[in-house]
């Protein structure tokens, strides 16, 4: 099954979290003495109610070879997990809605632009970080705390092969 990679956008994204971009900002005004802008909660930290606290990560990815098979998912059920790249280099991400295990009919599959991050919101499957680039480093903001906050599945095979993604 090859899956197609479409655009990110934050309506086609909606269902699994939110887009992080200047353009998703709740609010923007200038500070500094009019010398720079803030835009002003662009994406929520969601650490759930079991005693979590907002942690900050730089994660360094490696790209993989083509074509990219997708697997394994995972998801977090206590807490939302944030992903912005730090050189403006384009990604992709592979969600799945919050089922028991992701079908895989219901994957879909988005490429950034380069300016944009995505936080999963608690409890969205998605796949390991996919970059494009060597050395590519992302800024995580995501969930520490007590419990058990990943669950991770094998992803089945469709007609005897396995998920292949596809795209320009």
């Amino acid at each position: 099954m090859k899956l197609t990679v479409e655009p990110l956008t934050p309506d086609a994204f909606a269902p699994f979290g939110e887009v992080i971009t200047t353009a998703t900002a709740r609010d923007t005004y200038p500070i500094n003495l009019g010398t720079t802008t803030r835009f002003h909660d662009i994406s929520r930290v969601d650490v759930g109610d079991q005693g979590g606290a907002p942690i900050i990560s730089i994660f360094r990815g490696t790209p993989r070879q083509k074509p990219i098979e997708i697997k394994l998912m995972e998801r977090h059920p206590l807490g939302s997990q944030a992903f912005i790249p730090l050189a403006g280099q384009k990604f992709l991400i592979v969600v799945a809605p919050g089922t028991d295990t992701p079908k895989p009919e219901t994957l879909r599959a988005f490429i950034t632009d380069g300016t944009q991050g995505v936080t999963y919101a608690k409890n969205v499957w998605h796949h390991p970080l996919l970059v494009l680039e060597l050395d590519s480093d992302f800024l995580i903001v995501d969930r520490a705390g007590p419990g058990e906050n990943l669950n991770e599945v094998d992803l089945p095979k469709v007609d005897g092969k396995v998920i292949t993604l596809d795209w320009a």
